[in-house]
Formats: C-alpha cells, structure tokens, sequence
C-alpha cells in the first residue's frame, strides 16, 4: 500500500548510521494551497517542509522545529515548523519575479537562514544555517556537519503534488566497517530519481537502494498539517505589544482583528477583551 503523508526511521543493523524517510501529499497540498505560490517558490516551500521533519526526527525531548529564512532576493520569508508529534506547517512570502526565479540562492540572494529548536521544557535554541552551498539540502548538510559534528546526507525533492525526502546520518562511535557502510549507502542514495522518491512507498524504495545491506524499518508515523495558533496564543502576541499600543489601536478602529498566516483562522478583540487582558476583568 503506496504511503501518502508519513515519516519512517530506519537503520543499519549493526552500525552506527540510521536514516529517515518522509513523503507528503495531503499536507503539502493544504499548505501549498494557502496562497497563490509560483511553482518555484511552492517546491521550495515542500522541500523545507520535508526537511523539517527529517530534521526534528533527531531531537529527543518533546517539542517543536522550525527552519527559517529571511531573502533579499524575490523571496522574503521561508518557514517551515514540525512538532514531534509530526504536525508541520509553514509559509511563504514573496514579490512577484519569484515566478522567473528557481533555485534556494537565486531566491533568497543574500538571506540568512537558521534552525530554531523550541522544547517544551528548557531552553530555546537557534542555529545559523550556513549558505555556502547552492541547494537547501547542501546548506542543512553543512549545517549538521559544522555545529553538531554529525555526517549527515539529505536528499530533497518536491514538485506541485508531492514532497518527499531521505536523511542518512552517520552517529558519533562509527568503526571502520562503519566508514564502508557509509560510503556504499550514501554512493546508492545518490543514485535515487525524484521521480522514485516522490511516487513510491518506503519500502519499496529502501529496498531498491539498500536490498543487499542488513535494513531494520520502524513502523511509519503520520504527518499532518495542523497549526498551533489559537485564541489564547493571539491575546499572547497582543499582551507582548503592549497596553498603550492596544488601546491606541481600539480607538482608532474600534476592535483589534488579527488573521493567523499559516491557516488564515480570524481573531477579533474588541474592549472588553483587551481590558480583561490587562486588569483581569472587564471595565466597560
């Protein structure tokens, strides 16, 4: 049965490399189809999708991923987030000749782009992502090479439909035998076509690349869109404005409306609200 919108760890036995696998359909269309996005900048927007969940993959606490980016170039923000529970969302922003632009650096031109973990419990972190290299996957490469010492290959293909992606990691404590392995798996991946990524199931593709090597696959996870926003969150990001900036802004237009960008779900607040937001109880 063809997998549609799921991630799937597996290994190698007897060896310190693991590996993940993820495809996305449903999701990708839901947030895909949230603005109008030229294709190159929707691909992209997949890709980093994709990314985000091979990437939070890795993380052992409970929490949430994202992977931002800020352009100078056609396309002005990026941003793709996966809980560990494998809820994602994410966004674009971009001016018009993104439609003539392909590829990440004639996109962003000059941008940064980081990684920021966020747990449940403990600190937040963020991380700059290095972008030296000319595709997303070889700046997320040199990003787990230089700050988290770790080997790691991706591999990241979207088109309108689909999104799917292929993460190879070689752990700390590798042996000699290890550094074999490593070399032959990563020479197969490469021979993968995004044609097999995006169409076919984990399996089938695990073991077309790696059927003469000793593969352990987990049972898949599903992946969904869901977005975290809520009522609550927005009064949140009201409160951290301030009171001054609130009430000038209720005076002005008579409420407050707020639209979340990644599911267009509409907030109002009138007065009352926001006095109960700064007293605790209502003054009018």
């Amino acid at each position: 049965m063809a997998s549609q919108d799921q991630f799937q760890r597996f290994i190698f036995e007897h060896s310190q490399i693991r590996g993940a696998w993820v495809q996305l359909v449903d999701s990708y269309n839901e947030i895909g189809n949230q603005a109008p996005y030229p294709a190159s900048v929707r691909q992209l927007l997949g890709q980093t999708l994709v990314a985000s969940v091979l990437m939070s993959s890795t993380l052992k606490f409970e929490g949430r991923l994202s992977l931002q980016a800020q352009g100078e170039g056609p396309l002005r923000t990026l941003m793709a987030e996966c809980s560990h529970d494998r809820n994602i969302r994410g966004l674009a922003r971009f001016d018009a000749p993104a439609a003539a632009a392909n590829g990440l650096n004639e996109l962003l031109g000059d941008g940064r782009m980081a990684i920021t973990i966020t747990p449940e419990q403990g600190q937040r972190y963020q991380g700059v992502v290095p972008r030296e290299a000319d595709s997303l996957a070889g700046c997320l490469e040199e990003y787990f090479d230089r700050s988290e010492q770790i080997a790691t290959t991706l591999i990241l293909f979207a088109d309108e439909r689909r999104s799917a992606g292929l993460l190879l990691q070689r752990l700390p404590g590798s042996s000699d035998t290890d550094n074999e392995l490593w070399e032959r798996i990563n020479h197969l991946a490469a021979t993968v076509t995004e044609e097999e990524l995006l169409g076919l199931d984990s399996e089938v593709i695990l073991n077309r690349l790696f059927h003469e090597e000793e593969v352990r696959i987990f049972e898949p996870d599903p992946v969904a869109f869901s977005c975290s926003c809520s009522r609550e969150r927005t009064l949140g990001a009201l409160k951290s404005i301030g009171k001054d900036e609130c009430y000038s802004i209720i005076e002005e237009q008579g409420a407050i409306e707020m639209d979340c960008q990644f599911c267009h779900a509409h907030y109002q607040f009138n007065r009352n609200d926001i006095d109960h937001l700064f007293t605790g109880h209502s003054l009018h």
